[in-house]
């Protein structure tokens, strides 16, 4: 069955009209939204901060219709709270939240294809996107391409008749390349194809893919969404009802929504978004400049330096001058090396995940993409001695000391030697 022929779904709660309150914030600025979306005073306390509904199961009237919630695997009131929100951050309908991001992208390719089918994939994507591709889908027979997202031409030559969905990262994981977002998503439309965009790295804050013309965000919303290494969640936003009600279908009968408590955990990470987001991008940029030049780097990669190699699409393409609180550096040594000078970080934490307050430093090649076949790893440039830092809310000269002590205090000249 090819995915043009998916039958369509109808699924209680549909997509409701605005309430009041719900339409007057959403026509306010980000930062508001951000605040205030998909909240208000418990009705019968008065908490400012509404409770958790830790329920499974809803009572339902038997004469006349329900269309409130039924069952917490198919939705739930604090989970609804958090698709409000993030669908009023990306101005479309109410989102639809996973248990992870993994579990939002693999939704994603369930709802858009079926077997014979065919992926576009940034060639430099997170390696779990790369192992759901590999072990996952292709036994399902959709079977996946990998292109150098960062040339839209690549895109366009990859597209075949077979192409339902292109999926790619900007700004990519680990390497920081970009995608052209308005490019590839007049590609792809003029071809009939999808166009999502994983904004994990950048969020609604930094990027806005749907207004450039995709057709899908996804946020991985365990990184800076939540911002506290405190939750995993994942969300997918969207302007097509049908997409959105396949979605909803799949995550229904997959069990993947959003628990309760870990829903009512990222809305209040979300309070702060807008403001932690731009202080991690200044923080990074600030970091990354001070490390350009280091005579212990091959490089060092952030899309807010003169330096780096799309500058000109980072301005244009990002947010308020705003490029992320992520950096990669490329130790010159080798994978011995790489490993010394994580284990002489005593400020930064040397672990997997992304976008939180502390400072987290990950080794790509061994940690994140430790699946992902070697030589598919080198050809997307993530090599032994690539290391990845999310800059985190420290002081940021406390940051770049225990940075510099490490690359000063480890066996990298004896290595590289």
């Amino acid at each position: 069955m090819s995915s043009a022929a998916l039958p369509p779904v109808s699924l209680a709660p549909k997509a409701q009209s605005l309430s009041p309150r719900d339409a007057f914030i959403r026509s306010q600025g980000l930062s508001t939204r951000s605040v205030r979306a998909g909240r208000a005073p418990d009705e019968t306390t008065g908490a400012v901060v509404p409770p958790i509904c830790q329920s499974t199961t809803f009572a339902q009237p038997g004469s006349r219709l329900h269309d409130g919630p039924t069952y917490s695997r198919v939705s739930n009131p604090t989970v609804s709270a958090l698709e409000e929100a993030l669908g009023a951050l990306e101005e479309t309908s109410p989102a639809v939240a996973f248990t992870s991001g993994m579990a939002a992208i693999a939704a994603l390719v369930l709802a858009t294809c079926a077997a014979g089918d065919e992926l576009i994939v940034s060639e430099v994507a997170y390696g779990g996107t790369i192992r759901l591709c590999e072990r996952i889908l292709r036994p399902l027979g959709i079977t996946t391409r990998y292109v150098d997202a960062s040339d839209p031409t690549c895109i366009g030559a990859a597209i075949g008749p077979r192409t339902k969905l292109v999926l790619v990262e900007t700004p990519a994981n680990p390497t920081l390349d970009l995608a052209d977002v308005a490019a590839i998503a007049a590609i792809a439309r003029a071809r009939g194809v999808l166009l999502a965009v994983d904004n994990t790295f950048l969020t609604p804050v930094g990027l806005r893919p749907l207004e450039l013309g995709a057709d899908v965000s996804v946020v991985s919303t365990t990184k800076y969404v939540d911002g506290h290494d405190a939750t995993t969640g994942g969300a997918v936003t969207a302007r097509d009802e049908d997409l959105l009600e396949r979605l909803r279908i799949v995550r229904k009968t997959l069990g993947s929504i959003q628990s309760p408590f870990e829903a009512w955990l990222t809305l209040q990470g979300l309070k702060t978004l807008p403001f932690r987001f731009r202080l991690h991008a200044a923080h990074a940029l600030e970091i990354a400049r001070a490390l350009e030049g280091h005579p212990r780097l091959r490089s060092v990669r952030h899309p807010g330096l003169r330096s780096f190699p799309q500058a000109a699409l980072a301005s244009r393409q990002h947010a308020d001058g705003l490029h992320g609180g992520i950096i990669t550096i490329d130790i010159d040594g080798d994978l011995a090396g790489t490993r010394s000078f994580l284990a002489s970080l005593r400020l930064c934490t040397v672990a997997e995940n992304l976008g939180a307050t502390e400072t987290l430093v990950t080794h790509p090649a061994t940690m994140t993409h430790g699946d992902v076949p070697a030589d598919l790893r080198h050809r997307a440039g993530i090599s032994d001695s690539l290391v990845r830092i999310s800059v985190g809310l420290e002081d940021p000269e406390d940051i770049l000391a225990d940075i510099l002590s490490a690359l000063e205090g480890s066996t990298l000249a004896r290595v590289a030697s």
